[in-house]
């Protein structure tokens, strides 16, 4: 038996925002740092003391140029792609309110997809949630309030 101090190792919060224009498109970003080439719904870490709603917002703001105002929460899941860090992701549903969209920070292009045809992805808990978002839209259904310009 040893007494003394544990050492945890806490996973890191991630979060990131979905967002579909009235076809039922998502807006993807392609990577231009790690994983670059691939896609992913835009997305980043929550800063030490930021709240997650108003880290989606900035984040998402960063990457694409947008702003957004947050709908509800789509989907909370553990990542395991990255080995030396594990980190929990929140996936919100968003609608966009106003800016032009630009890639910026990790990203270097930004584009709508359907659901349907969607390009090679960055992280496999992405290409998860959008299979879950797929399987809950019917056709020509968008979720309520989730619609961009």
């Amino acid at each position: 038996m040893s007494c003394g101090y544990v050492f945890y190792e806490n996973p890191v919060v991630g979060v990131a925002a979905i967002v579909l224009n009235e076809r039922g498109c998502v807006l993807l970003g392609r990577r231009a740092t790690s994983y670059r080439g691939l896609w992913c719904i835009p997305c980043g870490y929550v800063e030490y003391a930021e709240d997650v709603y108003a880290a989606v917002v900035r984040e998402f703001k960063e990457e694409t140029n947008l702003d957004i105002v947050v709908e509800s929460v789509f989907s909370v899941q553990s990542n395991f792609h990255n080995p030396e860090m594990h980190t929990v992701g929140i996936w919100f549903l968003a609608r966009v309110t106003g800016g032009e969209l630009k890639a910026g920070d990790d990203l270097d292009e930004i584009a709508f997809f359907e659901l349907s045809s969607l390009p090679p992805l960055a992280f496999p808990t992405d290409e998860k949630v959008l299979k879950m978002l797929a399987e809950q839209l019917q056709p020509g259904k968008l979720p309520s309030g989730n619609r961009s310009r």
